[in-house]
């Protein structure tokens, strides 16, 4: 393999695709006009579950709400 391999952009700014894609996926939405930015903003929230494991058992998990910017 050649030293000289072009990396992505992201990769190159010291970002992760996640991040990169959070920020594109912004811009968009905040390109829209109205309802459909209303609309897109709805959808911007994500609903995820985390359990802790203790001796190979999984404790009760606890439910949060974050918006994708913040993940």
């Amino acid at each position: 393999m050649s030293s000289g391999a072009a990396v992505p952009f992201w990769r190159a700014a010291g970002m992760t695709y996640i991040t990169y894609s959070n920020i594109c996926a912004s811009l968009v939405r905040n390109c829209l006009k109205e309802p459909h930015r209303a609309e897109a903003a709805s959808r911007e929230k994500v609903h995820f579950a985390v359990s802790k494991w203790v001796d190979g058992k999984p404790e009760k998990p606890t439910v949060s709400t974050r918006r994708d910017a913040e993940i």
